[in-house]
């Protein structure tokens, strides 16, 4: 008998082998993605003092399809609008296990578009 392994899990666990050599310092912070079935949410996040520098998601940007591409490079948009305003210009880029694919490419691109250096 063969024991189901759910995808969430699965993502876990590729998130935390990442998170082992992935970090985020003052200078470079660390761009966290998080995506859901119906939103899209980013931080910046300096690992070294444990707090959040910027944040956006599609649910604070009131975007009505939060779970498309489109939803994903406006938040992109935002969060590299934000980074600049606070002198952030360079951030590591974590896709929180996630496939580099769809969504989560979308949000890197625009972000990187609008400024962000990573």
């Amino acid at each position: 008998m063969i024991k189901q392994i759910s995808k969430n899990i699965v993502r876990v666990r590729k998130h935390e082998r990442v998170r082992e050599k992935v970090s985020g310092t003052n200078e470079k912070p660390r761009l966290a993605v998080f995506r859901s079935n119906k939103n899209i949410a980013v931080q910046v996040i300096d690992d070294v003092k444990g707090i959040t520098l910027a944040s956006s998601s599609s649910e604070t940007l009131k975007i009505k399809n939060g779970n498309n591409i489109e939803g994903a490079t406006i938040v992109g948009e935002d969060i590299a609008k934000k980074c600049l305003a606070k002198k952030i210009e360079a951030v590591v880029f974590d896709r929180g296990g996630y496939i580099y694919h769809g969504r989560v490419k979308a949000l890197a691109e625009a972000a990187r578009k609008a400024g962000l250096k990573f």
